[in-house]
C-alpha cells in the first residue's frame, strides 16, 4: 500500500527496511471453499507484532467453521490448541505436520503402513488462552498421522505427513487422505487469482480505513464472480472449479456494461442472463493433472534499481548533482 504516515502506524513496514525506503504492509488470512472457491472469510492484521501471525488470526475466523465442515491448512496450522478448538465445534482438520514435530510409526494403534492413531497431550497455556477455555480443552487428542510417497516425477515434495481428525481408516483410507491433501494447493491458485487478476497485491488507498473498504470491495467481487461460475457450473452439470475465473470476470465485466446502460428490455433480461451463464460454462479449465512447471518467469523486470534511500534524500542528491 502507499506510503504513508496513517498505514505506517497501523501496518508497519518491515523492520529490516529502512525509515522512507519501504512500504506498510498487511498480513492477511482467508477461509476458502474448496468445492466453490468463494471467500468464506478473511482477517486483516500488521504483518509483525505480537498475535499478528497467520495462526493468531485464523483464530479470529473459527466460528466460520461449522458443524461437519473440515478444514485443510498447511503445516503452519498444525498445533494441539488450533486441532482441538475446531474439533470443539465439531470440525475436522487435514493438516501438514509441522517439521519439529517427530514421527515414530512404531509407537501407536496401527491401521496400515505408514498409518497410524497417536495421542497427542496438552501442552502448557498459552499466553493469548484464559484459564476457563484453557481447562474445556481436552488433555489428550486422538490423531491420525499418515506418511505419503509421492511418486509423480519431478515434484518437489517426494513424501508428506499428514495430520487429520478422521481417524475411520475403513471410512477415509489412506490414498483419499492423501488425495484429500493435494486439493490444499486450490487456496493457493484461488489467492493467486485475488491477487494477479484482480490486483489485490498492492492496494491503492491511502488512509487505513479506505484501505479496508478497498480490500473487502475487490473481495466481493471475486465472491461475485466465483458465485456466477457457480451457477453456470450448476445449470450445466458441472463442477465449479471446472470454469474459468478469468473468462467469468470477463463475462461479467461485459454484463455489466450492458445491463447498466438499459440496453436490454426487462423482459429480455433473463434470457440474456440464462445464454452468458450458458456461455460461461463453456469456458474450461483444461484437465491438467500433474502438471509440472518450472519456477522461472520469462517476462523481465524493469531496468530501475530498487529504492534504497528515501526519497527526499535521492531528490537532493540530484538537486547536487545537476548544480
Amino acid at each position: 500500500m502507499p506510503d504513508t504516515p496513517a498505514s505506517q502506524a497501523v501496518y508497519p513496514q518491515q523492520k529490516s527496511q529502512k525509515a522512507g525506503v519501504g512500504l506498510p504492509i498487511a498480513r492477511v488470512v482467508t477461509i476458502l471453499s474448496l468445492a466453490t472457491a468463494c471467500l468464506v472469510d478473511a482477517a486483516v492484521g500488521p504483518y509483525a507484532g505480537k498475535q499478528t501471525g497467520e495462526p493468531a488470526l485464523l483464530r479470529t475466523l473459527l466460528e466460520r467453521f461449522g458443524s461437519g465442515d473440515l478444514a485443510l491448512a498447511d503445516r503452519y496450522y498444525c498445533s494441539f490448541m488450533l486441532l482441538a478448538l475446531l474439533l470443539a465445534q465439531d470440525t475436522h482438520s487435514c493438516v501438514r505436520k509441522h517439521p519439529r514435530r517427530h514421527s515414530d510409526f512404531r509407537r501407536g494403534r496401527r491401521l496400515g503402513k505408514y498409518d497410524h492413531i497417536i495421542v497427542w497431550r496438552r501442552p502448557a497455556r498459552p499466553e493469548w488462552m484464559d484459564e476457563a477455555t484453557y481447562q474445556k480443552i481436552p488433555e489428550t487428542l486422538e490423531l491420525r498421522e499418515i506418511h505419503y510417497h509421492v511418486v509423480e516425477p519431478g515434484r518437489r515434495t517426494r513424501s508428506l505427513d499428514i495430520i487429520t481428525t478422521l481417524t475411520d481408516a475403513a471410512k477415509y483410507p489412506k490414498e483419499d487422505i492423501a488425495q484429500l491433501y493435494g486439493f490444499r494447493w486450490n487456496a493457493e491458485l484461488d489467492i493467486r487469482s485475488i491477487k494477479s487478476a484482480l490486483h489485490l497485491d498492492h492496494v491503492r488507498c491511502k488512509s487505513p480505513e479506505m484501505v479496508r473498504r478497498e480490500f473487502w470491495t475487490i473481495l466481493l467481487g471475486y465472491n461475485l464472480i466465483r458465485t456466477t461460475a457457480a451457477a453456470a457450473a450448476l445449470l450445466h452439470g458441472k463442477q465449479p472449479r471446472q470454469i474459468s475465473f478469468t473468462a467469468t470476470s470477463q463475462y461479467v465485466l461485459a454484463g455489466w456494461s450492458i445491463l447498466s446502460n438499459g440496453r436490454i428490455a426487462e423482459e429480455a433480461r433473463l434470457p440474456y442472463c440464462l445464454a452468458m451463464l450458458s456461455l460461461i460454462a463453456e469456458c474450461e479449465v483444461a484437465n491438467r493433472p500433474g502438471r509440472l512447471e518450472p519456477r522461472v518467469i520469462k517476462r523481465r523486470k524493469h531496468r530501475y534499481p530498487l529504492m534504497q534511500k528515501p526519497r527526499a534524500k535521492l531528490r537532493a542528491e540530484l538537486r547536487k548533482h545537476c548544480t
